[in-house]
């Protein structure tokens, strides 16, 4: 697998002189036993490395510092790693791991080229990725020449991926092998992206309406006190949250993605242990995810690109535990499940319906450069509203309803061309949720004859071109 530069030859603005040198005094001592529980601004010891978040140049930029093995250049508040960084605590503790070991990343930069696009240089489109978090090694040399412990919060990768509906589609004759995006063996070919998220602050409490004050107080309220920087270091923008991240899975040319002129297939899923990974039969997310999958897989071949955005927001961002509480509700409720209760089940249990927050998922599809979605495959109002108020526009034609099996798409499901927004009930706005409405059966007869039940794919609509578009 080849070595790519994202960044390309470029007039840098320091070199590795102007880059402040690691002091050996400065390097954290695993040995002491004074632990500071939190940090203050213009403190003694406190310098951190100046982030000017939005900068076009990486130089100009600065990295981003979470790691505590030069705690007076840390510029984040947080630890690396995601929902995951506490086990790195445990492996230390456990002394599987030395305190101070620092990776050896020469080897790990990106398998394909993604950006810089217009959108990395913009403060208000991305505030929850690092732009620059994929290619560290290549944006900020002069500090890893200087000692600094630099970690990248992006990996980008090429692999095959084995999906049994694809396997079903080939053999239905809906998909046929060209030995680029789909293999003969039915394997799709693909690249992919890990994305930990990172939060600019400023950006991520204008998104939704509120100061970053507040936002900090909240956040540090909500979480017993966990990260008490929030409060005590205003001078830092920069927070790691344990949160889980995404995962882009593309189907396709890399570079068509900010092509205008190239089509685009688009979507954007929530996590569904349950139903994406062991087939639950209690909600329908596998076959949202894998209807958006062949889609992207068409569009592919058709010379464009389709991208599945996966996000850690398990059971609507409430977590598992919470969701099986509502499963548990909706099935012993006067009446049974059913959808007309579907959402009031979840204010039940969790005082809420849902805790997404869409306003932060454009950053993504922002990343990627997309100026332009042909087809996005989704049923979700909040997930349609999200991307066009953040101008990753969605494009229709003169769309036409569609019946699906022996039913038609309701009036409610088409977003005609003047941009009129759906109405939001449980049908259409809970797809790959983790928390789905009472799935809906259809059968199916193959071309040899067998019969097979499977779930209804969602409504689509045509265009006067015979293209498929997927509306919310």
């Amino acid at each position: 697998m080849k070595k790519v530069s994202t960044l390309g030859k470029r007039k840098k603005s320091i070199d590795a002189d102007n880059v402040k040198k690691i002091d050996k005094k400065d390097e954290f001592d695993p040995n002491q036993f004074y632990v500071s529980l939190t940090s203050h601004a213009e403190q003694f010891g406190v310098e951190p490395i100046r982030v000017r978040w939005g900068h076009k140049e990486p130089d100009v930029r600065g990295p981003i510092i979470g790691t505590n093995r030069h705690h007076k250049y840390r510029n984040a508040i947080g630890a690396h790693g995601g929902s995951y960084c506490i086990y790195r605590g445990l492996a230390v503790a456990s002394g599987a791991i030395v305190k101070n070991a620092k990776p050896d990343l020469s080897e790990t930069t990106p398998a394909a080229k993604i950006g810089p696009h217009p959108s990395w240089a913009d403060p208000e489109k991305i505030v929850t990725i690092d732009p620059f978090g994929a290619c560290v090694v290549e944006a900020f040399p002069e500090y890893y020449q200087n000692g600094y412990d630099i970690r990248p919060t992006i990996a980008v990768t090429k692999a095959h991926m084995d999906f049994p509906e694809i396997h079903e589609a080939v053999r239905l004759g809906r998909l046929k092998p060209d030995g680029k995006v789909l293999t003969k063996s039915s394997q799709l070919v693909i690249t992919k992206a890990a994305i930990d998220p990172v939060w600019y602050l400023p950006g991520v409490a204008k998104r939704f309406n509120t100061t970053e004050a507040n936002l900090r107080q909240q956040i540090f309220q909500e979480t017993n006190g966990m990260y008490p920087e929030l409060v005590t270091r205003n001078d830092l923008k920069i927070f790691l949250p344990p949160i889980g991240g995404l995962t882009i899975y593309i189907f396709g040319s890399v570079e068509a993605i900010s092509d205008p002129s190239k089509k685009l297939a688009v979507r954007v899923h929530d996590e569904c242990n349950g139903s994406d990974v062991f087939g639950s039969d209690i909600c329908t997310c596998r076959p949202y995810l894998s209807h958006g999958i062949e889609v992207c897989v068409q569009t592919a071949q058709e010379g464009g690109t389709g991208i599945i955005v996966y996000f850690r927001k398990e059971g609507r961002a409430l977590g598992e535990v919470t969701k099986y509480l509502v499963y548990n509700l909706r099935k012993r409720q006067e009446g049974g499940d059913s959808a007309e209760e579907y959402f009031n089940c979840t204010q039940t249990v969790a005082g809420i319906q849902d805790v997404r927050f869409q306003a932060l998922m454009p950053d993504a599809l922002h990343w990627l450069g997309i100026t332009k979605i042909d087809k996005f495959v989704s049923m979700s109002d909040m997930k349609y509203d999200a991307i066009v108020s953040s101008a990753a526009l969605t494009e229709y034609s003169n769309p036409q309803r569609e019946t699906v099996g022996a039913q038609s798409a309701p009036d409610s499901r088409c977003l005609p061309h003047s941009g009129r927004r759906p109405r939001r009930d449980a049908r259409q706005s809970a797809d790959d949720d983790g928390l789905c409405p009472p799935t809906i059966e259809e059968h199916h007869e193959s071309p040899d004859g067998d019969r097979t039940s499977r779930h209804r794919p969602p409504p689509t609509l045509l265009d006067g071109n015979g293209d498929v578009h997927y509306h919310v």
